[in-house]
């Protein structure tokens, strides 16, 4: 089955919203067997025209976000329903339905609404709890490939696309689903793209029936596998023996949520000390659901004075060695742990620039300390040399990694 992706909106051109729709889709559509051809993003206004024009021909489903608001540049619906020879109808429960959202909110409904309740003759609505903008489904004739005409907010489109897109879209998939394809995911922590490839590649290429892949962010690696479930399985032995520690999760899960779940199913706690990253771990932490269970405290202790008051760096400690060192750090991680009382604590002190660097400490340098209960404190020079922002999420990256592979019991290096 031949599917297509047109999202609508001239802020995803002018880089003000990221395109999510893309990723959203092919994740989901690959569940059922199947994959989308093509992806076109396009701005507002008169350009969907020329683009469904193109696309008619070669599709079974197009699924087309955004364009149905109430504004003059919003002209999804009008175009398809030109294009279908169908007439536009006002659907009296829809308008019923947007002002009533208005009144609940305290505000008055506008007259540029309306338009979001007419339907093209033949349309089927799809409910849209979470917006003004109703979902459309245009079903297939001789002529024209099936439509879905949805919102572009993912917090509309979402539960509208799994609650009322893919029924349908299961439903007229018949034999085109490719059951026998596997998907597996390994994230990769330590080892950059070109290594992990140097190294699978000619061993992979052996395998029949696998398409392999690749997805580099800062200080990970995913690794696609796509094939017969032989053929993944045979991957994947490869892919855990090389790189056993380095694995942190055989799914797209984050490395905080792994880390989440690890210290729920230990009965563990973490706390953190930042300097350089600014409270980024812990947030990053705090970000997935469940953290309150496991994470203890987090301080950011940006300047030396308060690196003493709250953790017990000793004055002579910073004086001798600077904020950025490996005594500091492994100060601040011991200090952490023994304030908070959590099982874990991590602290990081480096030169995030693009000021501030040296000779000696050049921008990019970072230490990273480990202490947990019982075990060896941890501490580690690591050099990063990116922009600033980059080099934080590196480091952020990095920490969490560490306290994954100590809960796991390998020896850090």
């Amino acid at each position: 089955m031949r599917i297509e992706v047109v999202n609508t909106g001239t802020e995803l051109l002018l880089g003000k919203v990221v395109n999510t729709h893309a990723a959203y889709f092919g994740n989901e559509l690959f569940k059922l067997g199947l994959r989308i051809q093509r992806q076109t993003t396009i701005p507002d206004g008169d350009e969907i025209r020329t683009v469904l024009n193109e696309a008619f021909p070669r599709c079974d489903v197009i699924v087309i976000t955004g364009g149905l608001g109430p504004t003059n540049d919003d002209i999804t619906r009008e175009v398809v329903a030109e294009m279908l020879g169908r007439t536009l109808v006002l659907d009296q429960s829809i308008l019923d339905g947007i002002r009533e959202m208005f009144i609940s909110r305290g505000l008055k409904p506008h007259q540029s609404n309306d338009r979001q309740a007419m339907v093209p003759e033949g349309g089927v609505v799809l409910d849209n709890p979470n917006g003004t903008a109703p979902g459309l489904y245009l079903p297939a004739t001789e002529s024209s490939p099936h439509l879905f005409l949805l919102p572009g907010p993912p917090r509309e489109l979402k539960p509208m696309w799994e609650d009322l897109v893919i029924p349908k879209i299961k439903g007229f998939v018949g034999d085109d689903a490719d059951s026998s394809q596997v998907f597996r995911n390994f994230r990769i922590y330590g080892s950059g793209e070109s290594s992990i490839a140097s190294y699978l590649e000619p061993k992979l290429d052996l395998i029949e029936n696998l398409e392999l892949g690749y997805c580099a962010r800062l200080g990970e690696v995913d690794v696609r596998l796509i094939g017969t479930e032989k053929a993944i399985d045979e991957a994947s032995a490869i892919i855990r023996e090389k790189y056993h520690q380095k694995i942190v999760t055989e799914s797209e899960d984050s490395i905080a949520r792994v880390v989440i779940d690890l210290l729920i199913e230990k009965n563990q706690t973490l706390s953190t000390a930042e300097s350089c990253t600014g409270g980024l771990i812990a947030s990053t932490i705090t970000d997935e659901s469940g953290s309150s269970a496991v994470f203890h405290r987090g301080y950011v202790t940006y300047s030396n004075e308060v690196k003493s008051a709250l953790l017990g760096v000793p004055g002579e400690t910073l004086a001798s060695f600077g904020a950025v060192s490996g005594e500091t750090v492994r100060a601040m991680a011991e200090g952490c742990l023994r304030e908070s009382g959590a099982t874990h604590a991590v602290a990081v002190s480096g030169i995030a620039g693009p000021t501030g660097g040296s000779e000696e400490k050049p921008v990019g340098t970072v230490y990273i300390g480990v202490a947990s209960r019982g075990e060896e404190t941890f501490v580690k020079r690591y050099y990063w040399p990116a922009e600033r922002v980059a080099f934080k999420t590196r480091v952020c990256r990095m920490v969490i990694d560490l306290v994954r592979q100590r809960i796991l019991g390998f020896p850090l290096e």
